[in-house]
């Protein structure tokens, strides 16, 4: 009998912009070449562009109804853990909506007069129904998120480099995260992304990584905040900017604002999801963030930050299979209260393409079993292989 691969699951199946859900999101460079990196074979380095994405999700953290969990920019491709919040972009008013829409896409007239978006660009879009229902549905949307996280990035490189074609390879990869006991393997391993490619020997020395934001803001680091402004300039003053500015101030005017858009400085991590899960998280309450910097409030394990933080440099330290030490009794019984086997969790994370490189969904393998169901399938491809590695 002809042995057929399984036909890649739609997008549809995997994340809905109604539905919360959470994801693990992989976008790779063309060709995986060093586009954000050292470049081996030219000598140049394109390290810098990692602050080019960071800052760039920040920004958009502050206006999607996207949350993000955890993260990780390496040379030739990134990570993240994205948890989309439609229950969140409901409580917006028609108003944020608009807002928030046109700080991320102002439309053609609005970038070839510079301008920002005025009172009366956000009535407009007010005003139009259809056009903003579709508008609000897409701000919780995953795939439009990663959209305007990569095509801008795409432009600048390209610019930079003087030359046209793809940044990245494709359409991002996608899993689904379908409990807790994937979604703390899957952030850690996002976490240790530059520690098993041997890039850094510790989460303290891997920026560009959630887990080394949680750790400096816990120092204390401050940073001037990527956020957009969700406030509009009125129509009449943009008019007399317009007309009265020369094109290169305005173009000055708006590069210096979009390095500190409002103003402010925040803790590093502030604009990611917090980790620990409180109480009032279980509630349906959608805990919507109101400071301008992320989606909610909402944390998203139930694991305190202080014992992530030791299972996360355990784990770092076992990058030699047989010389792995012995998981910490009060760590191994955080694993398995939620039904991670300890004796597996070093091989989980470090051999994570082994065990869920190839799937379409991630986590223990009844609930693997409960998510192919739901969408009409007998199986997840990769749900034996991962079975020894949860209780």
């Amino acid at each position: 009998m002809e042995n057929r691969a399984m036909p890649r699951p739609q997008r549809c199946e995997q994340f809905d912009p109604a539905e919360v859900g959470i994801v693990h999101v992989v976008q790779r460079c063309v060709r995986r070449t060093f586009l954000a990196g050292l470049d081996h074979a030219s000598g140049r380095d394109y390290s810098f562009r990692k602050d080019w994405i960071r800052r760039r999700m920040e920004a958009l953290a502050s206006v999607f109804a996207v949350d993000v969990l955890s993260y990780a920019i390496m040379s030739n491709h990134m990570h993240q853990i994205l948890r989309n919040r439609p229950d969140v972009c409901a409580q917006w008013t028609d108003e944020d909506v608009a807002i928030r829409w046109l700080r991320v896409f102002p439309g053609r007239r609005m970038e070839e007069h510079l301008a920002e978006p005025t009172e009366n660009d956000v009535q407009m879009l007010v005003r139009n129904k259809e056009r903003l229902a579709e508008v609000r549905s897409r701000l919780s949307d995953i795939s439009w998120f990663m959209r305007a996280l990569a095509e801008p990035i795409a432009r600048m490189a390209n610019k930079q480099d003087e030359c046209t074609g793809r940044f990245w390879e494709g359409r991002f990869k996608a899993q689904r995260i379908v409990d807790e006991a994937g979604l703390l393997a899957c952030s850690m391993y996002v976490d240790l992304n530059p520690v098993r490619a041997a890039m850094s020997e510790t989460p303290e020395t891997s920026p560009h990584t959630s887990a080394y934001d949680r750790i400096e803001a816990r120092k204390g680091e401050r940073i001037p905040s990527a956020a957009f402004d969700l406030k509009p300039i009125p129509t009449e003053k943009a008019g007399r900017e317009i007309r009265k500015t020369p094109v290169e101030a305005l173009q000055q005017k708006r590069k210096a604002k979009r390095r500190n858009p409002t103003g402010k400085r925040i803790r590093r991590d502030e604009w990611l999801s917090p980790l620990t899960l409180r109480e009032s998280d279980l509630s349906n309450e959608p805990q919507m963030h109101t400071k301008g910097f992320r989606s909610s409030d909402r944390g998203f394990l139930n694991i305190r930050w202080s014992d992530y933080k030791r299972l996360l440099d355990w784990t770092a330290a076992q990058a030699v299979v047989n010389q792995a030490g012995k998981l910490p009794e009060r760590l191994a019984k955080t694993l398995s209260e939620i039904g991670i086997e300890a004796s597996m969790w070093r091989d989980l994370v470090w051999d994570w393409q082994k065990y869920f490189g190839k799937t379409s969904c991630i986590g223990r393998p009844d609930s693997l079993k409960a998510d192919a169901e739901r969408t009409g399938r007998h199986h997840h491809r990769g749900q034996v292989q991962a079975a020894g590695c949860f209780g």
